[in-house]
């Protein structure tokens, strides 16, 4: 399998070490087991027929595997992918390039899809559906269409919000998949395994503490255990150890819901200086220095998921076990049930 990135940076030492803790056969993949072994079947009914695997649409919260399951789905096809993300794609011309470089069954894999331009998704709809793109030439009354056949391939795109895809390209679509945050014991197995890739040996107590916070995410608990054998290589330890452990996620200020200074920065502003909420996003985004769209796609999903935050039509509303938690004085159990109250709920 040939791999072709597209209008990417040189890699940072960070990125390559994350892919080659990717997995590279669906086999290997940990978790989502209804998902993979559903696509298990898809690509093997395509296999057979010897056409390309229908259109795939990987969403769900950053960090939980789509780029490693697209590159895997390439693998199993026994074709190559070429990968871009979805505001790189600026101009229709960018993917016009794009697809007419195709090969026949060729995985084209478009990230961050929901934020690719409107003017140029446009472009993919014939290309999803009849392997053909519509480019004009020339402009006013000389302008005319000319149609370029592309050859069959497969389109996957990843998505953080689905919720922002416009109704017709999500049609087309032919697999829509969701990922879900992992159980600890998965995320377990990930961080064993991705410890024998690194070359360290991790005890069973060590693993069991970074998988529990590392908030149902491979991509945090990798991050979390290349730290931690950071702290182990400099000590001096042939493994990392519950201490070890213990101590760099202390360092790191990663607590035992895995709740880092962010999350706990959200959620202590919703509580006392908001009252609870609600809130608008806008204010939030302002109130804690965080981009509004990093709130929405990278903590909020953790926080609701974790049953400390609520999104309602009036801004975001921090729950009964935020306020327990959160509260400095200025926002009551008492004052959470009286909003509650007035609100009807």
């Amino acid at each position: 399998m040939r791999i072709e990135l597209l209008n990417t940076p040189p890699d940072a030492q960070e990125t390559r070490i994350e892919e080659q803790l990717r997995p590279l056969r669906m086999d290997d993949f940990t978790g989502q087991q209804r998902l993979t072994d559903n696509l298990k079947v898809f690509i093997s009914a395509a296999k057979m027929r010897g056409d390309a695997l229908d259109h795939v649409l990987l969403s769900g919260p950053p960090g939980l595997g789509k780029t490693t399951l697209a590159y895997i789905i390439a693998s199993e096809m026994g074709s190559n992918i070429k990968s871009t993300s979805g505001p790189l794609l600026d101009k229709a011309g960018n993917l016009a390039g794009l697809l007419t470089g195709l090969h026949k069954g060729d995985v084209l894999f478009i990230d961050e899809i929901h934020r690719m331009p409107p003017a140029v998704e446009e472009y993919l709809y014939s290309a999803m559906e009849d392997f053909r793109i519509d480019i004009m030439l020339d402009s006013g009354p000389s302008a005319r269409a000319v149609q370029l056949r592309i050859e069959p391939f497969t389109l996957v795109g990843a998505t953080t919000r689905s919720g922002l895809l416009t109704s017709p390209l999500r049609a087309r679509f032919g697999i829509n998949s969701r990922f879900d945050y992992y159980a600890p014991e998965l995320i377990e197995k990930i961080i064993v395994r991705a410890s024998g890739i690194l070359g360290i040996g991790i005890d069973t107590d060590a693993a069991a503490e970074i998988a529990g916070r590392s908030r149902g995410t491979p991509r945090i608990a990798n991050r979390l255990l290349r730290r931690a054998r950071d702290f182990a290589q400099v000590e001096g330890a042939s493994q990392i150890t519950r201490d070890i452990a213990m101590k760099t996620l202390e360092c790191l200020e990663i607590d035992e819901e895995g709740f880092d200074d962010m999350d706990k920065k959200i959620m202590e502003t919703i509580v006392n200086k908001f009252n609870g909420g609600p809130v608008g996003i806008s204010s939030l985004a302002v109130s804690v220095g965080e981009e509004q769209d990093t709130i929405e796609e990278v903590y909020e999903p953790y926080l609701i998921q974790a049953g400390y935050l609520t999104r309602t039509p009036r801004g975001r509303v921090a729950t009964r076990q935020a306020i327990k938690r959160f509260s400095t004085g200025g926002t009551t159990l008492q004052d959470y049930t009286l909003f509650n109250e007035t609100q009807g709920q």
